[in-house]
C-alpha cells in the first residue's frame, strides 16, 4: 500500500484489530458460508434421530446405513479433484451444495435401509465436493493477501452458523414430532440451495478472467501447461502428486488433525459418562466452551498466525493437541474434585490446538499444490479427512473398550509423531515455486523468508 494512501476508516481499523479480512465486495461469499454452516448445524445433530423417528428401522440399522453411505464415498475425492482442475472451485462448491440438496430431499422420502445408504452417499458426495473446493475458493477470494485471516474468519463464521443451527435443531428435537423433524430437513434443503446460488453468482473469485479477478487470477502457470502439453507430459496427474513427498508429509500430518477433530463427536461424551466420576452435564459445558472460543478467538489468532511460519504454527498446534490428550488421559487417576477443572483445562488446550491448526493446514494444502494440478492434489489431501473420519469412530471406540486411557495415548502419540513431518514443510524448493499461481507468490516469499515473530 502506498505511503500516501488515505487513512483507514474506523470500520477498517476495527477489522484489522480483530484479525478480520477486508470484506468489501465479498457479501455473497460471506452470506453463503453463514447459510451453509447454519444448514450443517441443523442436520448434524439430528440425522440419526430423524430416521429413527420417520422410519421403522432400529437405531443400529440407521447407524449402519449412514456409515455405509459414507464409506461408499471414500473413493470420491480423486474424481472430484479432476473436476476441480477442469471447472474451478466456485462451480465445484456450488455443485456440492446442490448435490447435498438432492440427498436431503431423498432423506425426506427414505423408508428402507438401502434408501438411507443411497442418499447418505449423495450427501457425502456433495459435502466432499464442497470441502475440496472451499479452500481454493478462499484463496481466490483473498487474492494473495490476508489469506490466514480469511481462513480464520470463515472458520469462526461457520462455527457461529453451526452453533445457531444446532440450537434450532435442538428445539425441534425437544418438540419431537415427525412434522417438526421434517420441517427442519426442508429448511436444511432451502439453506443449501440458497448457499449454492450465492456461490455460483459470486464473481469476486471468478477464475475465468473476469474484470474483477485481480492478481490472483493471472494464472502464470498457463505457459508451463502449454509447454507440458507440447512435450506430451502434461504433469503426470495423480502420479505427480504421489511423487511429491513434501505434500504427502502434509497429508500424513493432517491425519493426526483429522483424528483430533473427531474427539468431541466420537469420544468425549462416552469417555466422561463411563469413566469419570462427574455428571454428563459437563460434556455440554465443554462443547459450548469449544464453540465460543473458536467463534471469539479464531480471527484474533489468525492475525497472530499470519506473521509466523505455517510450519512453526502447526508444530505448536500439534503440541497443544498432545498436551490436551495427555490431560484427558490423566483425569482417570485424579481425585473427583479435580476432574472438572482438568476437563476444562484439557478442552482449552484442545481448542487452542484446533484454532492454531486449521488456517495453516488449509492454506498449505492449496499453496503447496501447482495450480494446474491443484484439484488432484486436494483430492489426495481430502483422503486424509475422509479416511480419518471413517476410521476414527471404530478405532477410538475399540481402544476405549480396551482401556479408558488407550485412545488418549494413541492421540497423544500421533500428534507428537507428526511434529517431525511438519518441520521445514513451508520452505518451497525453487524447482517447484514457479508452479504457484500469482496470488501465491507473496505467500511463498513469506513462507521462505517472512517474519517469524
Amino acid at each position: 500500500m502506498s505511503r500516501h494512501s488515505p487513512a483507514p476508516s474506523a470500520w477498517r481499523r476495527i477489522q484489522t484489530a480483530w484479525g478480520l479480512p477486508d470484506l468489501a465486495g465479498k457479501g455473497r461469499f460471506v452470506t453463503a458460508n453463514l447459510i451453509d454452516s447454519l444448514g450443517n448445524g441443523l442436520v448434524m445433530a439430528f440425522t440419526v434421530v430423524f430416521f429413527v423417528k420417520t422410519t421403522s428401522l432400529s437405531l443400529v440399522a440407521v447407524g449402519a446405513a449412514l456409515t455405509a453411505g459414507q464409506l461408499l464415498a471414500l473413493p470420491v475425492p480423486p474424481f472430484i479433484g479432476s473436476l476441480l482442475d477442469k471447472y474451478g472451485p466456485r462451480i465445484v462448491v456450488a455443485a456440492g451444495n446442490w448435490i447435498s440438496v438432492g440427498g436431503f430431499i431423498g432423506f425426506l422420502f427414505s423408508h428402507a435401509a438401502w434408501q438411507i445408504v443411497l442418499w447418505q452417499f449423495v450427501v457425502q458426495l456433495g459435502s466432499t465436493a464442497f470441502w475440496m473446493g472451499h479452500s481454493p475458493l478462499i484463496v481466490l477470494v483473498a487474492r494473495g493477501v490476508e489469506r490466514a485471516r480469511w481462513f480464520g474468519f470463515v472458520r469462526a463464521l461457520r462455527n457461529v452458523g453451526v452453533g445457531f443451527g444446532g440450537a434450532a435443531s435442538a428445539v425441534a428435537l425437544s418438540i419431537g414430532t415427525v412434522t417438526w423433524l421434517r420441517a427442519v430437513m426442508v429448511i436444511n434443503v432451502v439453506t443449501f440451495a440458497v448457499a449454492g446460488w450465492l456461490v455460483i453468482t459470486f464473481r469476486g473469485a471468478d477464475g475465468s478472467g473476469a474484470a474483477d479477478a485481480g492478481p490472483a487470477e493471472a494464472k502464470p502457470a498457463e505457459p508451463e501447461r502449454a509447454a507440458g502439453e507440447a512435450t506430451g507430459q502434461p504433469s503426470g496427474g495423480f502420479r505427480t502428486v504421489l511423487k511429491d513427498t513434501r505434500y504427502l508429509r502434509l497429508v500424513a500430518t493432517n491425519i493426526a488433525f483429522a483424528f483430533a477433530s473427531t474427539v468431541v463427536a466420537v469420544l468425549l461424551a462416552v469417555y466422561v459418562a463411563d469413566n469419570l466420576a462427574v455428571g454428563s452435564w459437563i460434556v455440554g459445558v465443554l462443547v459450548v466452551l469449544n464453540t465460543v472460543m473458536v467463534a471469539l478467538l479464531q480471527t484474533l489468532a489468525s492475525r497472530w498466525i499470519e506473521a509466523r511460519r505455517p510450519a512453526a504454527v502447526l508444530v505448536l498446534a500439534l503440541l497443544f493437541n498432545a498436551a490436551a490428550f495427555a490431560v484427558f488421559g490423566t483425569l482417570l487417576v485424579l481425585p473427583g474434585w479435580a476432574v472438572i477443572a482438568g476437563l476444562l483445562i484439557a478442552m482449552v488446550l484442545y481448542t487452542v490446538g484446533e484454532i492454531l491448526g486449521s488456517p495453516p493446514t488449509s492454506e498449505l494444502s492449496v499453496v503447496m499444490a501447482p495450480e494446474h494440478l491443484r484439484g488432484r492434489y486436494l483430492g489426495v489431501y481430502q483422503l486424509s479427512w475422509s479416511v480419518g473420519g471413517a476410521v476414527a469412530p471404530a478405532l477410538l471406540t475399540a481402544l476405549l473398550e480396551g482401556g479408558a486411557a488407550l485412545p488418549w495415548v494413541f492421540l497423544t502419540a500421533i500428534s507428537v509423531l507428526a511434529v517431525p513431518l511438519v518441520l521445514g514443510l513451508d520452505r518451497r524448493p525453487a524447482a517447484t515455486s514457479e508452479a504457484a499461481p500469482a496470488g501465491d507468490a507473496a505467500s511463498v516469499e513469506q513462507l521462505d523468508g517472512g517474519p517469524v515473530g
